[in-house]
């Protein structure tokens, strides 16, 4: 069978960050996909760091993390949640990885002692990794390229880009380019001059955008869009709008009006016969905006001054909502302000609390105090990750009469360390890949709720945490009513644990937001709404 001959299509930005360059192109990935096409998208990420893991997340938002076990950008939870197909290690790719893989190159003598330098070698390793996904025999691979036109770190891989372009020949390849229109109140116009610049700057670096995607608050006059195509040599078929809308899940919708799918077909030279049927999509988008109910969900984190830091949970939300025709509103608690005096009156009227992932000991009493909040009001509570290892303290704490239980992660020398670390990780040094990472295998009890929800008694999940709940407890826990209902079949470590006497209350190890895209809703974010939804 002979092999496809893939088309890349490379998605840069201009003007400034923060443009959405990661919903355009998964926006374009959903459009293509629905023609009959094979897609996958890429991040490019010009940070010197190997990967987001090591990262705060209000340096980058969330770490995302793929099947495969690789800490990425959040981008692909995106990509995923458009596309509902799963991204691996090689869909995020940043300069520290292609610095760090020519180094150990060089220090193995594979140059054969030539001068290692940006072109060829580390523009060599970009492309390399780049055509890596069309071994996976893919129609398109869209990649998107982070930062801005212009920035000192994205200058190789726009380089890349340019030599990418030539080598594919014609009709192979296309870029992408997204901008802002800046809009002047005092005068009452949409301004080009920037994205004029933006485009200039692109050709400087020998690259001629093939479509502009533009940003922008109002729509674009006729002589606006004219004037774009003129200046940055662009057909007028090939400026496309991209105006403020309500929710990002509009996008691929109105994108789809403009025929950027057909401007894209036209590009690479592909027929399709098949029409773009996103009738699925559209009911998606009619429930998540006519809901017939409300549920009012605190979400209790450290990180919420940055709502990016948990935007699968905050998605997975809204798929779940959507599904169950309900309006799922997020209260954002920062937990650090939580206290004894006040836990009260900052849940009051909540129907249900999410107690987030994280890392490190701030913040952790106020979690602790939600979690007894939560139990002692009989409100339903789901607990991910650190969330499942607080319900655990809490536990040990007030029902077990271990007063000082604890995790090991904030107090190495605790009297009940309840949360422990594996001993495998005890001497692990560097933080940075070392976790439980990726999709790990659980059992479910049979008789268990959560054996319910997912309607399975094997699932897989996806891991990122490095402590786990000591098993030397587990006796304690389960003689009081709090029952390890998923453990991993391999290791026998607690995935899971749920409360018998309690409308819903959950704590899972793993991070099941990861899997919800809006195709297929996480069954465990369902199950929660309709907790809430009963209370």
């Amino acid at each position: 069978m002979s092999k496809k001959n893939t088309k890349y299509i490379f998605v840069t930005g201009g003007v400034t960050s923060s443009l959405g360059k990661g919903i355009v192109s998964a926006s374009l990935g959903l459009l293509l996909k629905a023609r009959g096409f094979s897609v996958t998208i890429q991040k490019l990420d010009p940070y010197i760091n190997i990967d987001p893991g090591t990262l705060n997340p209000y340096e980058h938002g969330e770490c995302y993390v793929t099947e495969d076990g690789a800490e990425t950008d959040l981008d692909l939870g995106h990509y995923e949640r458009y596309l509902d197909a799963p991204t691996s290690q090689n869909n995020n790719v940043t300069t520290g990885k292609i610095y760090q893989t020519v180094i150990d190159k060089e220090r193995k003598g594979d140059f054969l002692g030539k001068t290692v330098q940006v072109i060829p070698h580390i523009t060599n390793e970009i492309k390399r990794r780049i055509k890596m996904l069309s071994k996976q025999d893919y129609d398109i691979i869209i990649t998107e390229i982070g930062g801005t036109v212009g920035d000192i770190e994205s200058l190789p891989y726009i380089e890349t880009v340019r030599q990418l372009k030539w080598e594919l020949g014609e009709k192979n390849s296309m870029v992408i380019h997204l901008t802002l229109l800046p809009y002047l109140a005092s005068s009452g116009e949409l301004k080009t001059k920037p994205s004029q610049h933006s485009v200039r700057q692109l050709m400087e670096s020998g690259i001629m955008a093939d479509v502009l995607v533009c940003r922008t608050e109002h729509e674009i006059p006729k002589e606006q869009r004219a004037k774009l195509a003129q200046f940055c040599n662009v057909s007028l078929d090939n400026v496309i709008e991209c105006k403020d809308l309500d929710t990002i899940y509009e996008v691929p919708i109105y994108l789809q009006k403009q025929n950027f799918d057909d401007v894209v077909m036209k590009g690479l030279d592909l027929k399709s016969d098949k029409v773009a049927d996103l009738k699925d999509w559209n009911i998606f988008l009619n429930k998540f905006k006519n809901p017939k109910r409300t549920v009012e969900i605190a979400l209790v984190g450290k990180y919420i001054s940055l709502q990016d830091s948990y935007i699968s949970i905050a998605e997975a939300f809204k798929h779940a909502g959507a599904d169950l025709e309900t309006e799922v509103k997020v209260r954002w608690v920062y937990s650090g302000d939580i206290t004894a005096e006040n836990v009260a009156e900052t849940l009051a009227g909540v129907d249900g609390v999410l107690v987030a992932p994280g890392f490190g000991d701030r913040g952790i009493e106020g979690k602790i105090l939600t979690a007894t909040f939560a139990r002692e009001n009989k409100i339903p509570m789901l607990g991910i990750c650190l969330g499942m290892q607080i319900m655990t303290i809490e536990f040990a704490r007030n029902v077990l009469g271990c007063a000082k239980a604890n995790s090991m992660e904030f107090d190495g020398n605790t009297e009940y360390p309840v949360i422990s670390l594996m001993e495998e990780q005890k001497d692990v040094v560097d933080k940075g890949g070392t976790m439980r990472l990726g999709a790990w295998k659980c059992a479910l009890k049979s008789s268990s709720r959560l054996a319910e929800i997912y309607g399975n008694k094997n699932i897989s999940e996806r891991h990122r945490h490095r402590y786990e709940f000591n098993s030397e407890y587990l006796q304690d826990f389960e003689k009081n009513g709090f029952l390890a209902t998923g453990t991993n079949p391999e290791t026998g470590l607690v995935e899971a644990l749920e409360m018998v006497d309690h409308p819903f209350y959950v704590g899972v190890q793993y991070h099941p937001e990861y899997k919800s895209t809006v195709a297929t809703p996480h069954p465990l974010f369902k199950a929660f709404v309709k907790a809430c939804e009963k209370r």
